[in-house]
């Protein structure tokens, strides 16, 4: 049995769903789809999960929203008219479905927001089962409740409960192809709650693992995953295989074909992904398992964001102190603020962390208390940092790993921030200044993937 997911660029019009049940009636182990909300047709386009945000801001608001619910409908209606489905029906459940949400959550913002914007996935996994029936397929909507996606009532951060799973192995037992929306669970109380970013490769992930999938294949509009990002490298090298711990580091470090959470259940339940491309399904794609040949290719890729920066502490015998990072970090949680990464010496300390958290005064004070409470000699803050990762399983045991990097981008007269290596060896992490980490990422690649591989140690 395999789970196909596919993403909203997959399912954006009439033409994409042709190519969706081209594939999936190309393969009868293809039992399960778990589809996005329609995404962009073009560049300018809008996906229909933002006209769904829009709308709920502007029922919050007690704006007029009549305009974007036509909007919205169209959408829906273009892609049945262009497959020739008979979709008044269809058409008029989903407004029906809109505006009884509406009434229901109007005076509960966040439920409200998570409700309409859970729509856009459910009506076109509805679709999308009209539409694989139309095509001769034996097919059936499966709302989550139904399937059993039981997930905690946080609202827009749902995490799926173990009892999910008992339940979605009976789906094994259902017949014909399942067409489940992605995206959301429902809580215990029965309300809808969507999951993080990246949502539908969670639900696609949590089905593959309830019914013990054979494979999980995650459909996008690439023909592979890139060992870097292909906007700042031309022509980078495409991968065939990454583990999931590698993946991960990535999809954290910046990687969008990822959430860094989507990948948890098939890792725990040791289940294969394959990412392939919609528009060319015989491209063999990159599979993503659980453990790979580190030999020939220690990297598995290199990943950059930016928007961070580093708040710095220096201290004489700071390292004699007791307590200190601890007291450190509790500062920070007083003032609700995570950190990403804390380099540190003997006599300082480093604490990298997103910069859009520092609002309302929050770097002031976190300054002021650090040099009241702690009597540290100096610190400050530094603005405009990027991360770059450098990950790998092989780096391990292959000599050279961290003087390639440092060559690199002294070669290409780059001043590193920081250097960070973390204890599993999986990845390295590299600060630079914003304003060249595009630079610095190409240095990056000609080294480990344009050069000849250095030496595994034997």
């Amino acid at each position: 049995m395999k789970v196909a997911k596919f993403g909203g660029s997959s399912v954006a019009s009439a033409a994409q769903f042709r190519k969706v049940a081209d594939i999936v009636s190309s393969d009868i182990e293809r039992r399960i789809v778990v589809v996005s909300a329609p995404g962009k047709r073009y560049k300018d386009d809008v996906k229909v999960t933002d006209m769904l945000i829009q709308l709920a801001e502007q029922i919050v608001a007690g704006e007029p929203h009549e305009e974007t619910m036509e909007a919205i409908v169209k959408r829906y209606a273009d892609i049945a008219n262009e497959l020739g489905l008979e979709a008044d029906g269809f058409l008029a459940e989903l407004v029906d479905d809109l505006q009884s949400k509406i009434s229901a959550y109007r005076s509960e913002p966040p439920r409200l927001f998570d409700a309409i914007k859970a729509s856009g996935e459910d009506h076109n996994a509805r679709l999308m089962a009209l539409y694989l029936q139309d095509c001769g397929l034996e097919a059936s909507y499966v709302s989550p409740l139904e399937a059993g996606i039981i997930v905690t009532d946080e609202p827009g951060n749902a995490q799926v409960l173990p009892e999910s799973y008992d339940k979605l192995k009976q789906l094994r037992e259902r017949r014909g192809v399942l067409v489940i929306p992605g995206f959301f669970g429902y809580s215990r109380s029965g309300h809808i709650v969507t999951f993080p970013r990246g949502g539908s490769d969670i639900t696609g992930s949590i089905v593959a693992a309830g019914v013990k999938a054979d494979v999980y294949e995650n459909f996008t509009d690439v023909d592979s995953i890139y060992c870097v990002n292909p906007s700042i490298v031309a022509d980078a090298r495409k991968l065939k295989e990454i583990t999931y711990r590698e993946m991960r580091e990535l999809s954290y470090s910046g990687f969008s074909v990822f959430h860094d959470e989507a990948l948890e259940p098939v890792y725990r339940a040791g289940i294969p992904v394959c990412v392939k491309n919609t528009n060319n399904p015989a491209a063999p794609g990159t599979w993503i398992v659980a453990k790979r040949n580190h030999i020939d290719e220690p990297v598995a890729g290199i990943a950059s964001d930016t928007g961070f920066c580093s708040i710095n502490i220096s201290k004489y015998l700071m390292n004699r102190e007791i307590g200190f990072g601890r007291r450190v970090l509790q500062i920070l949680e007083d003032e609700g603020i995570s950190y990403e990464h804390t380099p540190s010496g003997i006599d300082n300390m480093s604490i990298i962390l997103r910069a859009d958290q520092l609002v309302d005064g929050k770097d002031e004070r976190i300054l002021a208390r650090i040099r009241e409470e702690l009597a540290v000699d100096e610190v400050t803050i530094e603005y405009g940092l990027a991360l770059i990762m450098v990950v790998g399983e092989g780096m391990e045991k292959t000599i050279g790993m961290a003087a390639k990097a440092t060559t690199a981008l002294a070669n290409a007269n780059i001043n590193l921030e920081m250097i960070n290596q973390g204890s599993s060896e999986v990845s390295m992490m590299f600060g630079v200044k914003e304003e060249v980490v595009n630079e610095a990422v190409r240095a990056l690649y000609n080294a480990y993937f344009q050069q000849a591989t250095v030496s595994p140690l034997s």
